[in-house]
Parts: C-alpha cells; sequence; structure tokens
C-alpha cells in the first residue's frame, strides 16, 4: 500500500508549525489514519506530543540530515507503521540532499508545500537567494503569510522563472487568498492590441506569454532581441529572445519565442548570426508548436530589422 509523504518547507520562524498543527486539526486529513510526524528543526512552537497520541499522530525528532537515512526510515516504518507521513524539514538544508534519501518502499511524496514569512522575505532573497530559490524549485504550493506590507510582485517575480506550476497562496488577517492578478503586475497593457515590450521588461513578457499564451493570441508585439536559429528549426522559423539570469550567474540561459516570417524576409537569415541584435514586430498566435511539444505562442512576423543592441545584455525576471 503507497504512504503518502507531504513535505512542509520554510526557514525558521515562517510558519511551518502553525501550518501543521492547523492541518492536523482537520479531521478530514487525519480521519482514523496513523499519522508519522518527523520534526527535523525545533521551532520555537511546541507539539503537544500527548494529546496527538489521542489522534493516533506519532511524532518522532530527526534534527540532523546526517541521520536521516534509510535505516532510520525503515526502522520508523516498523515501529509506527504510519498510513501518512509529515515531515516539517529544516529549512537550511539543501533540497537536493533531502530528496535524495532513500524511503522504505511505499513511501510516496504527494506534495512539498512552503512556507514564507512575508516578513523576513527581502532579506532572505537579498543575502540567501540560492538557498530559498531551491525551495521554490520543488515546491508545489507555496504559502506567503504575514504579507500585508509585502511586494506580491516580487515574490511572483522570484519564483515563476524557477518553478511556473507552483501555485502561490497569500495568508492575511482575512484568511488565505490565491496568488491572482497577475495582470496587474505587468509592466504593459495586455488589453492594448499592440504592446511594445520594453528591454527591462522582455523576462516577464516571456514568462507571461509562455504560461498564457491564450490571451496573447491575436495580439501584435514589439521588442528587441538577439536573433537566434538552429539546423533543425524549418526554414521560415527562428526564435529571437535574451539571455536571462533566474536565480544567480550560474542560472543564465537564453529564453527565446518561436517565431516565423514571411517570404519577405527569406534573404534575412542567410545574413545573420546568433546574437546579432533584431527589432521584431509580430501577430501573436497561440498554437500547436513542435517546439514547444504541445501549444504556445508563436509570433507571426511582419517586421524584422537590424537594430542597437539594449543597454544591458541581460534580462531579468524583476
Amino acid at each position: 500500500m503507497d504512504i503518502p509523504v507531504y513535505l512542509i518547507n520554510g526557514f525558521l520562524e515562517s510558519g511551518k508549525t502553525s501550518f501543521i498543527k492547523t492541518t492536523f486539526e482537520d479531521p478530514e486529513f487525519i480521519n482514523t489514519s496513523r499519522t508519522l510526524l518527523i520534526i527535523c528543526e525545533e521551532g520555537i512552537e511546541e507539539y503537544d506530543v500527548e494529546e496527538y497520541k489521542k489522534k493516533n499522530i506519532d511524532v518522532v525528532y530527526a534534527t540532523d540530515i546526517g541521520a536521516l537515512d534509510a535505516e532510520f526510515l525503515e526502522e520508523l516504518n516498523r515501529k509506527y507503521r504510519p498510513d501518512k507521513v509529515v515531515m516539517e524539514l529544516n529549512g537550511m538544508w539543501k533540497m537536493e540532499d533531502v530528496l535524495e534519501v532513500d524511503t522504505p518502499v511505499g513511501w510516496i511524496t504527494v506534495q512539498m508545500i512552503t512556507l514564507i514569512n512575508g516578513e523576513t522575505f527581502e532579506s532572505y532573497i537579498s543575502n540567501m537567494r540560492s538557498l530559498i530559490v531551491e525551495e521554490f524549485k520543488y515546491s508545489d504550493t507555496i504559502i506567503v503569510n504575514r504579507c500585508e506590507k509585502l511586494d506580491r510582485k516580487s515574490v511572483r517575480r522570484s519564483i515563476k522563472p524557477v518553478n511556473r506550476k507552483a501555485q502561490i497562496l497569500y495568508e492575511t488577517a482575512g484568511g488565505m487568498e490565491a496568488g491572482g492578478g497577475e495582470d496587474d503586475e505587468l509592466p504593459y497593457d495586455i488589453n492594448q492590441k499592440h504592446i511594445d515590450i520594453e528591454d527591462d521588461d522582455f523576462g516577464l513578457f516571456y514568462l507571461d506569454v509562455i504560461d498564457n499564451a491564450k490571451k496573447y493570441d491575436g495580439k501584435e508585439v514589439s521588442f528587441r532581441a538577439q536573433f537566434y536559429r538552429n539546423q533543425n528549426m524549418p526554414k521560415d522559423t527562428f526564435a529571437p529572445g535574451r539571455f536571462a539570469m533566474q536565480c544567480c550567474e550560474n542560472d543564465i540561459g537564453f529564453i527565446g519565442i518561436i517565431s516565423r516570417i514571411s517570404s519577405t524576409y527569406k534573404d534575412f537569415f542567410p545574413t545573420h548570426r546568433d546574437r546579432d541584435w533584431v527589432y521584431v514586430t509580430g501577430i501573436i498566435k497561440n498554437q500547436f508548436c513542435r517546439e514547444y511539444r504541445g501549444k504556445g505562442p508563436v509570433i507571426y512576423v511582419n517586421n524584422l530589422r537590424d537594430c542597437e543592441p539594449a543597454a544591458e545584455d541581460i534580462v531579468y525576471f524583476t
């Protein structure tokens, strides 16, 4: 029988313990099953271990990543015979180390939830960016609490480049709310028929058009980009784009959008090399594309010309 494992991550004072306590108050989650809670970090809040025993919740501490090995987990599995496992992780541990731990047969990680303290987010993202971004990368759901004064744009722009599928939730004094309203965070008016993309905004445009190609269908866009084309592309296809930094210098990569040209520009490709700067104008269509392995934004170019390089070579998702 499969045993679902829930990973709850976040730095100290991010609200992990409060979240788990609230979850354990939900009768649908606890029901009559036996739950094993593995605590990898002792926080400020404490659990009522004796009270949890009455609810078939067993609490075990494992605050040393070196001790969290296959033998230890197998022993817990034999001793407690859990129907489900909840692990409160240590936010300072590397997620790759956690995910490499061999778990007992049948243990299946079904969800990873990361908690963020909105009051300390800016400090963490400035001083420990690579560590917090690693948490974002593997998370299914990210809950930002105490976020009344937090710039939500900053949160989304830190998460989406490394994990587009993560659901973002914001918890305020008024309760939990979905991380919607992305259109309000865009630096251009999505309702316009023609959208001029400023050089510094290309990263945000790329994220949004890739995730939400349908809402750009039929819109005309103009932007400055670097020429890119490989020999496997159809003869009328290239992918103008920019080099972008996701979380650190080691994560700089090229991001481009599949584009098609008409016969008017058939002589353009032979005279241009990768990284040449071009100014592209075209109509976006949301359609199946081999390069995307599914539907995605394809730009049908109606104007293509050389241009001066952008002031900055690298774009950011901010």
